[in-house]
């Protein structure tokens, strides 16, 4: 079977509603490489959307599911219940980046988690209203589309939101927002739409991921804090894409120094086995009554012995000081790029740890995005042999998401396809 008889199945098997970055069908992935159906070889700079902090199939994650999958695969932890899923819980709330007490929740999405957590957040308030920023992405469910701050593809077409949900614009230089329009705005919201009585939960990507890696500024989560600690609001920390030492921490929020209420959690948790969770405050955790919480395969036991064993990849490996390392190399490799006169301009390289992204830019010197040279530079590195995907508001930035386990000769090759690629791309 090739990639074009895949395609053709495809094309009359799936909706199109569901759209594919690319026109290659995976064979087999090893660490930080994959190959397709064809046999074409690709260093893989996408990790399954972050979900590969550990690389693909890495053996001390696979050792794990196959032990646990001679023992049993499902019992449904409301009905019998499993050793795996209390220690995972144990362990995150050992890691939980906030003082006192925690507890977990284990799920199989990101979206579930961030639905869980705002359900939570509403049984201890007793307040319906929810406060999310424009850019932010939360998931594709009713709630979790609501709480995403971009139209397209996420919202269109597809009805009103539920209501009780309010967009604060992110700060970003790129976007001409400041900390202090930001908070101009939510207390302009706090006048004229909603008051903060009612507001049960205010969550923030510490790192936007598909509004185009926007580190959110340290004042801003700051200020956050602050005011939901007046109001008696939940503060939520969405850590689905920059959890588990992607960005140079073990969570995002970690670099602001300053402590969530709850914080949601999934992709690189169970090593591309298909686990999430809310990590939170006990009090808060407790507020949802029995039976409240859960679902059919929410933390499965396979997912589970995963989960378990990619924690402990990250403490051996030391994948949270290997973040750093490899977003330096990332960034110098970029930083060349972006010097270069016959690539496509290359501007505001950014990201903590190993989560980089930079913007490509028309060649005006007016710095407009460019979303068409962007898709150009996504195809040439994939006649290249490397994955990259796109994001951004703009649609105009690429995000670096290789694993942390891959080494320093295989991440140096994809920086040499990323530039060839760059260079090719130049209309």
């Amino acid at each position: 079977m090739t990639n074009t008889d895949l395609q053709q199945r495809r094309e009359t098997a799936i909706p199109r509603g569901i759209a594919t970055a690319f026109p290659v069908y995976a064979a087999r992935a090893e660490n930080g490489e994959l190959w397709d159906v064809d046999g074409n070889r690709y260093v893989d700079f996408a990790g399954g959307i972050a979900v590969l902090n550990t690389g693909h199939r890495h053996p001390k994650v696979i050792e794990a599911v196959s032990r646990q999958l001679e023992a049993y695969t499902h019992t449904a932890f409301q009905i019998i219940p499993y050793e795996p899923y209390v220690a995972v819980c144990e362990r995150l709330n050992a890691l939980a980046p906030f003082s006192g007490p925690a507890k977990t929740i284990l799920l199989s999405t990101g979206a579930e988690a961030v639905e869980n957590a705002i359900k939570i957040a509403r049984a201890h308030t007793r307040r319906a209203g929810v406060i999310a920023f424009t850019g932010g992405f939360h998931g594709r469910t009713s709630l979790t589309m609501a709480l995403t701050g971009k139209v397209a593809p996420y919202k269109k077409s597809f009805g009103i939101a539920p209501a009780g949900v309010y967009h604060v614009p992110f700060p970003a230089e790129e976007h001409g927002v400041s900390v202090d329009d930001a908070l101009r705005s939510l207390d302009l919201l706090f006048r004229a739409d909603i008051d903060p009585s009612d507001v049960a939960a205010i969550i923030i990507e510490p790192v936007q991921g598909e509004g185009g890696f926007l580190p959110a500024p340290a004042e801003l989560i700051a200020e956050l804090r602050k005011i939901a600690d007046a109001h008696g609001i939940v503060l939520i920390a969405d850590e689905i894409q920059t959890g588990f030492a992607r960005t140079g921490k073990m969570f995002g929020i970690e670099h602001s120094g300053v402590e969530p209420d709850l914080v949601t959690v999934a992709k690189s948790l169970a090593g591309g086995f298909p686990l999430s969770g809310v990590i939170g405050r006990a009090e808060i955790m407790d507020a949802a009554g029995p039976g409240g919480l859960g679902g059919t395969y929410a933390g499965s036991p396979i997912a589970c012995a995963a989960a378990l064993a990619v924690l402990d990849v990250i403490e051996e490996e030391g994948l949270i000081e290997r973040a750093n390392a490899v977003g330096a190399r990332i960034k110098a490799a970029l930083d060349k790029a972006a010097a270069r006169n016959d690539a496509v301009p290359v501007a505001a390289i950014r990201g903590p740890g190993a989560m980089v992204a930079f913007d490509i830019v028309s060649a005006d010197g007016e710095g407009t995005p460019d979303a068409e040279a962007t898709r150009r530079v996504v195809a040439a590195a994939l006649a290249e042999g490397l994955i990259i995907l796109s994001c951004g508001v703009y649609g105009n930035t690429i995000r670096i998401l290789n694993p942390l386990t891959v080494s320093d000769a295989l991440l140096d090759e994809g920086l040499e396809k990323l530039t060839r690629a760059l260079v090719a791309a130049r209309a």
